[in-house]
């Protein structure tokens, strides 16, 4: 076996969405000064590799704590939509197992932190949403900061209301380019809240 970590470490730098207040993660106690290290950390729940519950678009939807562990992990399937400007239906394979987790690898992960990354970023259709739902998927995660581009958020709605969970901001997708077996493993914090840090991870086999 072989694990692929695809999640972003956090730190007191992170890249934040457009409004939100700024993430800080301080160290507060030292083994010098007090016996031990402590760090304390203030975030928002959409920063750095993140997944969303569908209370985060969803009237009375669910919250982060509602799911079971069963939800956070299942067969991957990877597709690689590398230089795709639109991302559409047509890039689903024929037929995928129920339960899986879809991984969409544009390529924008390099560019992280950038204006370009916050902005340009791949177009992501209803119909790819709507097929997605159909086919039975329990997650979906991107490379990208964002699947929706308008601010009525339809995409992430499609998703949410199934619930199909979101993730956002991955890496390292590439180390799965040309790889035809592997499961996700996806564990969000138990939070009573909209959305979560998770820590997501591959296990080729």
């Amino acid at each position: 076996m072989k694990y692929v970590d695809l999640t972003r470490t956090f730190t007191d730098t992170m890249p934040i969405y457009f409004g939100d207040p700024p993430s800080t993660l301080k160290q507060v106690a030292t083994i010098e000064k007090n016996g031990y290290t402590d760090h304390q950390l203030t975030t928002v729940m959409h920063v750095g590799t993140h997944m969303d519950a569908p209370l985060h678009m969803i009237e009375g939807g669910a919250y982060m704590s509602d799911f079971p562990p069963e939800q956070f992990a299942g067969p991957g399937i990877f597709i690689d939509v590398r230089g795709k400007t639109v991302i559409d239906a047509d890039v689903l394979p024929a037929s995928m197992p129920v339960g899986a987790v879809v991984l969409l690898y544009t390529g924008m992960d390099k560019k992280y932190g950038t204006q370009e990354y916050a902005m340009e970023y791949p177009t992501i259709t209803e119909s790819f949403a709507k097929a997605v739902v159909a086919a039975g998927v329990k997650l979906i995660g991107f490379d990208i900061l964002n699947p929706d581009k308008s601010e009525e958020y339809p995409i992430h709605k499609i998703f949410l209301a199934k619930p199909v969970l979101i993730i956002e901001n991955l890496t390292n997708l590439e180390a799965l380019v040309g790889v035809k077996k592997f499961e996700v493993f996806a564990f969000p914090m138990k939070l009573h809240a909209e959305a979560a840090p998770v820590r997501v991870v591959a296990r080729i086999s």
